[in-house]
């Protein structure tokens, strides 16, 4: 508890002190060189879910996995830099459930190092979290995200940003633990889209992406509404499982 109790006081005193490792980032950012060095990429992975492939000898512009050649998904493209993994997940986790919201910066700045060069989207949205657990923790993540995308992104000079654009119909299941059928199940007709998305670019927000299920159903939401095209933007990709 003790520890615990410091480690906030250092955080809140010292935010330039690593949020993995403790000592201090020698960076503007709470995470220092050697620990963000310690996080895998996910540069090897399929050009429209991102999920991580195994490296190919020689790199393959447009590489798809077997899923999505098979059914391709609602959206066009999921851009997830990172791979989610024991340092990410500590990150996420203190960010998300901790509420420390002093990372979103940080978060917002690990994406846009590996963001592609060219960006063509109209707007963000960022995943709504029903009333309820929005109440309880404060805060939407994913919004929180989306803000600090467009603030710190130049190439989002443009973009605006559609927080009220879909809402969540009804509370759903926790969704850690479920298999990817479970999931799709848990949020069938869990959204709904509150104006019409006429020809609109658009770019759903999440803090990670794990079956896609959630991306799946609120990009099928927008597309029915009348977007043009539907991309994810996560901060990290999970493996596939038993990978």
């Amino acid at each position: 508890m003790v520890n615990k109790i410091g480690r906030r006081l250092l955080d809140g005193l010292f935010p330039h002190h690593c949020a993995l490792c403790g000592l201090r980032s020698q960076r503007d950012v709470p995470l220092c060189l050697e620990c963000e060095l310690e996080m895998p990429v996910n540069d090897h992975c399929c050009a429209r879910c991102a999920i991580p492939l195994a490296p190919l000898a020689e790199a393959v512009t447009g590489r798809l996995c077997g899923d999505c050649l098979q059914t391709p998904p609602a959206f066009e493209r999921v851009i997830a830099p990172w791979l989610y993994e024991e340092y990410f997940a500590h990150l996420i986790r203190r960010w998300k459930y901790h509420r420390e919201q002093y990372l979103t910066p940080l978060l917002a700045s690990l994406w846009l190092q590996h963001a592609p060069a060219e960006i063509a989207v109209d707007t963000l949205v960022p995943v709504p979290l029903h009333w309820r657990r929005r109440w309880r923790r404060g805060f939407n993540q994913s919004e929180l995200l989306c803000r600090q995308l467009l603030a710190m992104g130049p190439a989002l000079q443009s973009c605006a940003l559609a927080h009220r654009l879909i809402g969540r119909r009804r509370a759903t299941a926790a969704q850690s633990g479920m298999s990817a059928r479970r999931r799709a199940g848990n949020l069938n007709g869990a959204f709904t889209v509150f104006k019409p998305c006429d020809n609109l670019r658009i770019a759903i927000v999440d803090d990670v992406l794990t079956t896609g299920a959630t991306a799946t159903a609120v990009a099928t939401a927008l597309k029915a509404a009348g977007a043009a095209s539907v991309e994810v933007w996560c901060l990290a990709r999970t493996p596939a499982p038993g990978s």
